[in-house]
């Protein structure tokens, strides 16, 4: 019995040994906690955002999407936003089909963002390069989503695919069945064969621009109680070179360097 609570205990200390500590949450990076969620969060790439809001309003959907752009700006995320806004159904209220306007959490959100969902796919074509991981897409790509609107594939570093594989995917790709697209993300986009570009949907994400960036690192600092001094941001912003992921994760350890205080100083310190 807990003397402080009158509750039982679930596990109680033998005479001798000290209780059981209890379980802390684990610290999650910045990059992981303020990963955008949806269109609105997503920094820099407005572009892509109209495109993609009119292409939807319009039902003009491609069956494939390539992502390209330099590390940390955002391609694996925005590839999940985007299977999130393809299967969007808002709960309790009428399916209005494909949005980018995701206001609240609908009926696949949480498991598309967490990765686990069964009709979201995603395959590391770093670790997954050869011809028989491609053919396990093709056999699959014909069966319907078990319960959204369409099965996504989403395959990263894809120009690390050999050229078989590449060649596997070029009929599939051409003319998949109406319930599969494919949203392919990369970082060297010169790789990749011109007949499977001429496939896709090109979207090229830009460096975020320094401004940008900065107003995002200061909200961050304020949600988390943390107090950064402008030079202080500026010089994590100029180090990161665009890449929001870069951004917080410097901004992690300077955080971290500075005991929950990001000083200019400080940040000048660990640069050098």
């Amino acid at each position: 019995m807990d003397a402080s609570t009158g509750t039982p205990d679930d596990e109680p200390g033998l005479p001798g040994f000290p209780a059981p500590a209890l379980a802390q949450t684990p610290y999650r990076v910045l990059a992981r906690k303020y990963r955008p969620k949806d269109f609105v969060d997503l920094i820099g790439q407005g572009a892509m955002v109209r495109t993609l809001g009119n292409a939807f309003a319009a039902g003009r959907i491609p069956q494939a999407w390539m992502l390209t752009g330099v590390r940390g700006v955002g391609k694996t995320t925005t590839a999940r936003i985007l299977a999130r806004g393809l299967n969007y159904a808002p709960v309790g209220a009428p399916d209005t089909g494909p949005t980018i306007a995701m206001p609240g959490l609908g009926v696949h959100c949480q498991a598309i963002m967490e990765s686990r969902h069964m009709d979201v796919l995603e395959m590391d074509a770093a670790s997954h390069t050869g011809i028989e991981d491609v053919r396990a897409i093709i056999d699959g790509v014909r069966y319907s989503p078990v319960s959204a609107r369409y099965k996504v594939y989403i395959i990263d570093e894809v120009h690390m695919l050999s050229g078989n594989a590449f060649n596997a995917f070029l009929k599939t790709l051409e003319e998949p069945p109406p319930h599969a697209k494919f949203v392919f993300a990369t970082t060297e986009i010169r790789k990749v064969p011109i007949t499977i570009l001429s496939r896709c949907q090109r979207f090229d994400l830009r460096r975020v621009e320094a401004d940008v960036l900065s107003a995002h690192l200061q909200k961050i600092c304020a949600a988390e109680g943390v107090g950064a001094e402008d030079e202080a941001v500026a010089a994590i912003v100029r180090a990161a070179e665009g890449s929001v992921r870069d951004a917080l994760s410097l901004l992690d350890q300077a955080i971290a360097h500075g005991a929950g205080a990001v000083g200019d100083g400080l940040v000048e310190q660990r640069e050098r």
